[in-house]
């Protein structure tokens, strides 16, 4: 409701109140004709004795008569006056009851205007988050498949593996079985009996016969070689002849380098152990 700022409505009322005033006084006043008060009228009569005369008939006054007071004057001017200051109040009224009704209407379209943008940006960010929610529940749903397809992934190549791995030391080990079967072979064959002279001879053309050793002199070498026959390291492991005889044995062999190689292949052994017999 709009408030009256200017003091309009108390100021056109106290106007009308005081144009009203001003009318009942003029309103007050007698404007009627005064007439004289009136005359008693004057009567002729004869005496006469008790007897013969009879009374006078009772006259009847008749009724008084009452004097209408003509109609008041009216101002005209006056009461035009206060209907158009009436008139202009009323008018002002309603027009001030339609500002504030039309004020109030404004103000629910406003306040309507702005639940219903409230209400839209509540569902915007509704929807919003659904869609966000969504999308997350599907980036979640599409990791952990990923993540599943990388695990199933990585169990088959770790199976694959696992099956390479056996058949490549099933392989290794038949391999490893034949070779040694092989060597076994070999070893049992007259191939090996010459790969075993060779070396001693080898070794004996390059041994220096210390004076302590004795007849039927048996001892055992250790002999770490490379693929070619060099000769890395040497030890006799068991001899029935001194530490001299052991140390002449060892010269011999870093001598005799590079050693003999067999003509079988499955004969050669890196780490070789030969007997030396000088006298056979």
């Amino acid at each position: 409701m709009i408030r009256d700022r200017h003091n309009i409505i108390p100021m056109f009322m106290a106007v009308l109140l005081h144009a009203m005033i001003a009318a009942s006084m003029l309103f007050a006043f007698d404007f009627t004709t005064r007439k004289p008060p009136p005359m008693p009228l004057v009567i002729k009569g004869t005496l006469v004795a008790d007897s013969t005369v009879l009374p006078p008939p009772v006259r009847e006054e008749p009724p008084p008569v009452v004097e209408q007071e003509p109609p008041p004057v009216v101002d005209t001017a006056a009461e035009e006056q206060a209907r158009l200051a009436a008139e202009e109040a009323k008018r002002q009224q309603d027009a001030l009851i339609e500002q504030q009704r039309l004020e109030e209407l404004r103000r629910q379209q406003d306040a309507e205007e702005q639940r219903k943008r409230e209400e839209a940006e509540r569902r915007k960010r509704e929807e919003e988050a659904r869609r966000k929610r969504e999308e997350e529940a599907e980036l979640e749903r599409k990791r952990r498949e990923a993540e599943l397809e990388r695990q199933r992934e990585i169990e088959r190549q770790r199976a694959e593996n696992e099956r390479r791995r056996r058949e490549a030391e099933a392989a290794a080990l038949q391999s490893a079985i034949n070779e040694e079967s092989e060597r076994l072979a070999a070893m049992d064959s007259t191939e090996m009996a010459a790969y075993q002279f060779a070396l001693q001879q080898k070794v004996l053309r390059n041994w220096a016969r210390p004076a302590s050793a004795q007849a039927g002199l048996d001892c055992m070498v250790q002999v770490r070689q490379s693929a070619t026959g060099e000769v890395i390291s040497a030890r006799v492991v068991n001899c029935n002849g001194d530490a001299a005889v052991e140390r002449s044995i060892e010269a011999a062999v870093y001598k005799a380098s590079p050693l003999p190689l067999p003509d079988n292949r499955l004969l050669f052994d890196p780490n070789l152990r030969f007997r030396f017999i000088p006298e056979q």
